[in-house]
């Protein structure tokens, strides 16, 4: 369980965190040195933290080997998503998104199961047991990223459609409308989610009437009230259910006080 989550920890901080807008583009563009320079930040990643929680790990050939391959299929499985995006065979929505990441997940159920030399059976069983100090810790790691960071790009995704016909705000355009809620996006599910492991549920209307206050003028466009409305309810509910699980993880129940 400790390899899955550094393998998956790893994994998000280079998909989400280290992966910039120009690396992206250059992706897009078919160049070789976007995809070797995404994979040695993957590969770094996961070496990283597998040198924080267990060092030893590093000297063995075995591990490098894997993770080699894992990269690897990493790189082909977005060279694929990018290159039927291209040309138009699929999307450039949040159901290919969604493929992508999980396909990246099942890949590193399989490399760690590989590395580990144990059936799927015990996966299984250790997910339901969580129990050492530093497995918590790193299952805190994986959710705040995924939920903060990658949950950005689920709710980018969801609102495309409704920024695409939003009418200039405040001079910001569209771009810099997106950019901004973003930003935003991401410490309301840092508080939020934060709010949900200490259970104390009455800061997210905090946060939303926060908001609220700051865009009172032009939440008077209806347009612009939706595109507001909809993407702060769907991060709210992404951190809440993330805050859900870790409150399975860190203390067995999702009780809150009464």
């Amino acid at each position: 369980m400790q390899t899955l989550l550094i393998f998956w920890l790893g994994h998000l901080v280079a998909d989400f965190l280290l992966q910039s807008n120009s690396l992206i583009a250059l992706k897009k563009k078919g160049l070789a040195r976007g995809y070797l320079y995404h994979g040695l930040l993957h590969y770094l990643a996961i070496a990283f933290f597998m040198a924080l929680v267990a060092p030893s790990d590093l000297l063995r050939l075995r591990f490098h080997a894997i993770l080699f391959a894992l990269t690897a299929v990493h790189l082909l499985i977005d060279w694929c998503k990018l290159r039927l995006a291209k040309s138009g065979r699929i999307p450039d929505g949040i159901v290919p998104f969604l493929v992508d990441q999980v396909l990246h997940a099942i890949t590193i159920v399989i490399a760690v199961m590989v590395y580990a030399r144990i059936p799927a059976q015990e996966i299984s069983s250790a997910i339901d047991t969580l129990q050492p100090y530093y497995t918590k810790g790193l299952a805190v790691l994986v959710v705040y990223v995924a939920i903060v960071f990658a949950g950005g790009y689920v709710v980018r995704y969801l609102t495309k459609s409704l920024l695409r016909d939003l009418p200039r705000v405040a001079d910001e355009s569209s771009e810099q409308l997106q950019n901004a809620g973003m930003y935003i996006g991401w410490l309301e599910r840092i508080i939020i989610l934060t709010a949900v492991i200490m259970r104390s549920p009455a800061t997210i209307g905090l946060v939303l009437t926060a908001k609220s206050i700051v865009r009172y003028q032009e939440m008077k466009s209806g347009r612009f009230a939706e595109y507001f409305l909809i993407g702060t309810l769907l991060s709210i509910v992404l951190a809440i259910f993330g805050g859900i699980i870790l409150l399975r993880v860190l203390h067995g129940s999702v009780d809150f006080p009464s």
